[in-house]
């Protein structure tokens, strides 16, 4: 029989178990924001929903009329008497809406344009003159009232391909050429999108407008309701249809040859508003063809390439930009959310490389766009949100020289590589060594293979990682700083309680009757398994992070360096690990506890850190600078309020938990004597 202490735990374990969930339940409360450290002040700024629906009405039906003019009129003659009314009925529109937009400096221009439109309609002008004109009043009208017209992120094709079955295969026909089932019971024959005449006249973004507005008068209904990253990945799937594979293999060969190509497009909002038929007035309609057939089945392109630093600066240029405009213009939420997008999809992906090239300059990027969200959120005055925006902007520079092709050299390669393979590996390998030296001292030498086992499948994990980032698919920045965040906090409650119940076994005698009492026999199945998990959570952490550097490096040439570099750390961190392994077996059983148990209390504390501060980077916890601390990003440090608090509740925790590993236990009651059973 067992003792009723046996049943429930020692009291060091329990206790270390309420310190974690303790631990645990305070993260989760700061990351829901339930305990709001730095409040927001009250906006003042007016919402600006209205005006958005009107630009964004607008600017569709200046795209219907740049595309479908051809339609009414040949030559100067009207072909078709309703397509010509309905050019007439949707310029008077535009005009209407147009002057219905809040004062603006540049609103007396955009009417001017307006009115120059409808009477180029009334005079039957060419459709080439018409579009011309759409065109140029749709990008004066956006640079005047900015509204977000492309993805935040990459959009997800294999998504918007399952929407496109489910919800539109009915009418437009599964490979888009407008005979679905339901095609012969409209009134109005939906769109082939096969259509490439008219293919090379529409962008992304006009398509994205059309399955979120939906077209009046006819069975396309609107799309509001679906999530705007499934719209925009449903109208890239929905714009695809026009070309054939082999032009999107011959896309690629152009994209990745042809460096002024790449420079055409540095951001997604270029992709989106780019029509095949503007780009084909300047590269020949063969290559434009080609060209956008690539980049709308790859949008991940735009800043994957060779040419994808300068993208990637660019694009955060570009939502710096917008940012600021929508932040006069009052709309201070769209203003922080293109705010962390600039950070998200522009810089974070090119963040591996600059810390290789320029660490301290990389810190800084990082403290200034994160100050910068705080001040978006705290409604600071719009200079001073200018003056952070234009600090950035000189930092950028400097980046840019830090990662140009003159700076990148095998060298540049080989310490990148080395340094982060060596820095993410040893945080992982310092816990795995420690697992497999605690059971080798419990004498459980049946239940290494788990912990072999763990950190194994975390490299294949890895490799896998490095195969589908290469060629498949992109992760974004959001998805890389939510798995940093998310394991990092994981990894430190279960650090947490794993060094406060080594602490209670520091001392001999507790470890000799945790010997007898608790693993007299086998380990039991859970316990293997939670050590598998915990050796597959720590290793895939360090190794994600890894295999994205890795990734970024690749494409920027110097393999051959770069795999030296990865040798030299990968023959570092076996030689530590030797050699620690050698070290442990020597070390009296209280000796290793005690170090083992400080171990895992640093590495909970920087953890901590860690978590809190990626979880920041991927907007799911406020900032709230502190000016007065160091970033220390090895040490889990940097200077915001929530990531301190996070690394003070870690550290209180344990210091909790040692304390009362150190109070004298009562004698436990036992049902009968052990030498009875």
């Amino acid at each position: 029989m067992q003792t009723r202490q046996n049943r429930k735990g020692t009291p060091g374990s329990r206790c270390a178990r309420r310190l974690a969930g303790l631990f645990l339940g305070l993260i989760l409360i700061l990351s829901g924001g339930l305990i709001p450290l730095a409040h927001a002040a009250p906006s003042t700024i007016p919402d600006t929903a209205a005006t958005t629906a009107t630009v964004e009405t607008t600017w569709k039906l200046l795209d219907y009329v740049a595309v479908d003019y051809d339609g009414a009129v040949k030559d100067g003659r009207i072909v078709s008497t309703g397509e010509f009314s309905e050019m007439q009925e949707f310029t008077a529109t535009i005009a209407q809406h147009i002057g219905a937009l809040p004062e603006n400096p540049a609103k007396a221009k955009l009417e001017t344009g307006a009115k120059v439109l409808q009477q180029l309609v009334a005079q039957k002008a060419s459709a080439q003159q018409i579009a011309t004109a759409s065109h140029a009043l749709s990008a004066a009208m956006l640079d005047a009232y900015p509204v977000p017209i492309a993805p935040q992120s990459i959009p997800d094709l294999a998504r918007g391909a399952a929407l496109f079955r489910e919800s539109c295969a009915a009418c437009h026909g599964m490979n888009g050429d407008g005979k679905g089932p339901d095609a012969a019971k409209l009134s109005t024959p939906p769109i082939a999108f096969t259509d490439v005449e008219r293919a090379r006249k529409r962008s992304v973004a006009a398509l994205e407008q059309v399955i979120s507005q939906g077209i009046d008068g006819t069975a396309m209904q609107s799309f509001a309701d679906l999530p705007v990253q499934d719209r925009w990945a449903l109208a890239f799937y929905a714009g695809h249809f026009a070309f054939s594979p082999d032009q999107v293999e011959r896309g690629k060969q152009i994209w990745t040859s042809d460096a002024d190509i790449r420079s055409r497009f540095p951001d997604l909002k270029t992709l989106v508003t780019t029509t095949p038929a503007a780009l084909g007035k300047d590269i020949g309609q063969g290559r434009a063809d080609a060209v956008m057939a690539y980049l709308r089945a790859h949008p991940e392109a735009v800043t994957q390439t060779a040419g994808g630093t300068a993208g990637s600066l660019d694009l955060v240029r570009s939502r710096l930009a917008e940012s600021l405009a929508a932040y006069r213009e009052g709309d201070r939420t769209r203003a922080e959310q293109l705010a962390l997008s600039a950070y998200l999809d522009g810089f974070e992906p090119i963040e591996p490389l600059l810390g290789a090239s320029d660490a301290s300059l990389l810190s800084t990027i990082e403290t200034r766009m994160g100050e910068l969200r705080a001040a978006i959120d705290d409604g600071d005055p719009v200079s001073s949100v200018e003056m952070r925006i234009d600090a950035i902007e000189a930092l950028l520079s400097d980046a840019g020289t830090a990662l140009s092709p003159e700076a990148s050299n095998g060298t540049s390669a080989f310490v990148g590589a080395f340094t982060i393979l060596l820095r993410e590996g040893l945080e992982a390998l310092l816990i795995v060594v420690a697992m497999l030296a605690f059971l080798r001292k419990a004498e459980q030498d049946h239940a290494l293979r788990y912990v072999h086992g763990g950190w194994m499948a975390a490299l294949l994990a890895g490799a896998a990682t490095w195969l589908a980032a290469t060629y498949f698919i992109s992760i974004s920045g959001a998805s890389r700083e939510l798995t940093e965040g998310l394991g990092s906090l994981l990894a430190a409650v279960v650090l947490l309680s794993v060094g406060i119940w080594m602490h209670g076994k520091s001392q001999a005698d507790q470890w000799q009757r945790y010997i007898r009492e608790k693993l007299a026999g086998a380990m039991n199945r859970e316990s293997n398994w939670f050590l598998f998990g915990l050796a597959f959570v720590v290793v895939y952490r360090e190794v994600f992070e890894t295999i994205l550097f890795y990734a970024a490096l690749w494409a920027q040439g110097n393999g051959a360096a770069m795999f030296a570099g990865a040798v030299g750390a990968i023959g570092t961190l076996a030689a530590l690990a030797w050699a620690m392994m050698r070290y442990s077996r020597s070390l009296p059983v209280g000796t290793f506890f005690r170090y083992s148990s400080w171990l895992m209390a640093v590495l909970t504390v920087i953890l901590a850190g860690k978590g809190v501060a990626a979880l920041q980077e991927a907007g799911w916890i406020d900032i709230a600078p502190l000016h007065d601390v160091p970033r220390l990003s090895i040490f889990g440090l940097f200077p915001t309020i929530q990531t301190v608090a996070a690394q003070a509740l870690a550290a209180l925790a344990i210091i909790l938990g040692f304390l009362m590993n150190g109070r004298p236990s009562r004698k436990p009651v036992v049902g009968r004597d052990l030498d009875e059973d």
